[in-house]
């Protein structure tokens, strides 16, 4: 039998029920005051109480983190330079092994690898390493020519051919590489960035060799000329989009072609054919219509189009995080519908920028016809439209990521020269080399895989705050 004998409350407690479980303290009574009329057992079963009982801490102030540690711990995180800088390293890598492949000498040292272990690998480093070291001394600068210039053994101007070459070639990369990330942020893919810059080309170029003017007039009428045209090719693109809802790439796949036939056609006119040659090439360009270099020397090549890529690289910029067009256009990019609930004129938005992306690709076939072209011809801008698709992935549709992906694609075009001469590697690695760092910043998953690379404490922020 159970007795029925009245409970005693513990000091500092209130009297329980039977059926309701412990006693919980009484408010305002000392959970840790030792009673002295408890014996020592009480004490410290009292004592275990109020230890399990929730205490009110008061909340420490979070660590904040200096500089340099999160430096540390952002330098081997999934972050997005990271990532890229990675990728890029992998992609050489690859080349290297596709190098090896490609040479019959090194290739065929392997076969005494268990034999020759040290001489084959030294072998193999040897050939790559030189490989790679002529693309740097082609593309940034040659430590030999330093030297040599130290001594006045050599000119200056020999010194500052690679990066006037980079920056060449880096130009045009940078045009069409804004004509492929400006419509990305508002959901349109243009590929048609080859026949817009064709069409840039044709309107610069036709300026350039018809007028001759003071080259303070000429040179910006070819410039305006090469975008009007470009940019208009592009509208007919957006018009199209807007008006019938034809796919954009669909559309510019078409365009491509169209503009590359009739750049064979009109180059073959009257008036605009060089009447001394047999082939299909325009008369020259006149010397005032050229795009002025930065250093007057016929070594060097680079010219005002690098300084027009980066202002056109700050300018859409601005115009994407501060300029009205550019929040109807981001706007448009995340939500069409609710862009046209708010008032925004998602077909006017979709043509407009349609032309400034064939604007952008214009000037980039202005700048190879009045700064490196002699004359018009089919093959002057070569692929620069498809290359501006790599550039802006690699860039990751940010303006100033496209600069510094146009950087990074000239100096590989113009080190892959110099590859090919000194070290007999084909210039053709170079643009497997290109694709294959597109494809690793494409799969980041891979990159941190194979580099175990840790979460990025700041994306992991970034993501919490998302989540709210």
């Amino acid at each position: 039998m159970t007795s029925h004998e009245p409970i005693e409350a513990e000091p500092g407690a209130t009297a329980a029920s039977p059926d309701k479980g412990p006693a919980l303290p009484t408010p305002g009574v000392d959970q840790y005051h030792v009673d002295p009329a408890l014996p020592a057992a009480g004490q410290a079963e009292h004592h275990d109480q109020a230890e399990r009982q929730p205490k009110h801490r008061a909340p420490e102030k979070e660590e904040k983190r200096s500089f340099a540690r999160a430096f540390r711990e952002e330098l081997w995180a999934d972050n997005n330079f990271t990532v890229t800088l990675l990728a890029i390293v992998l992609a050489l890598i690859c080349g290297g092994v596709l190098m090896v492949v490609g040479n019959a000498e090194v290739r065929d040292q392997w076969q005494y690898l268990l034999y020759q272990p040290g001489k084959t690998i030294g072998d193999t480093w040897a050939f790559v390493s030189t490989a790679y070291t002529d693309m740097f001394k082609g593309a940034v600068v040659n430590p030999d020519t330093v030297n040599r210039w130290y001594w006045n053994m050599t000119t200056w101007q020999q010194v500052f051919y690679p990066i006037s070459e980079t920056l060449t070639n880096a130009a045009p990369l940078i045009f069409t590489g804004l004509a492929v990330a400006v419509p990305f942020r508002a959901g349109l893919f243009n590929i048609g960035g080859q026949g817009q810059a064709i069409m840039g080309a044709i309107g610069g170029g036709t300026v350039g060799l018809a007028l001759s003017l003071p080259a303070i007039v000429q040179v910006p009428l070819g410039v305006l000329a090469g975008a009007l045209l470009g940019g208009l090719w592009g509208y007919l693109v957006g018009v199209l989009k807007a008006r019938t809802g034809a796919h954009e790439v669909i559309l510019t796949i078409m365009l491509n072609n169209i503009a590359f036939l009739f750049l064979g056609w009109f180059i073959l006119q009257q008036g605009i054919k060089d009447p001394n040659r047999s082939d299909a090439i325009s008369k020259p360009i006149q010397e005032s219509g050229k795009l002025p270099q930065l250093i007057p020397d016929p070594l060097l090549r680079a010219n005002l189009g690098i300084v027009l890529a980066v202002l056109a690289a700050a300018g859409v910029a601005w115009l994407l995080k501060r300029g009205r067009f550019g929040f109807e256009l981001r706007a448009v990019g995340h939500n069409p519908h609710a862009a046209a609930t708010a008032g925004i004129k998602v077909g006017t938005t979709i043509a407009l920028t349609m032309a400034l992306a064939g604007a952008l690709a214009g000037l980039g076939g202005t700048s190879v016809a009045l700064g490196t072209a002699p004359a018009l011809t089919v093959d002057m801008l070569g692929q620069i439209g498809f290359n501006g698709i790599l550039v802006a992935l690699l860039g990751r549709v940010r303006p100033w990521g496209v600069v510094g992906a146009g950087l990074l694609f000239g100096a590989l075009q113009a080190g892959g020269n110099a590859m090919q001469t000194f070290s007999g590697v084909s210039v053709e690695l170079v643009g497997v080399i290109q694709a294959l760092i597109v494809l690793f910043v494409a799969a980041p998953a891979l990159v941190k895989a194979i580099y175990r690379l840790r979460r990025s404490p700041a994306a992991a922020a970034q993501a919490g705050l998302a989540k709210g």
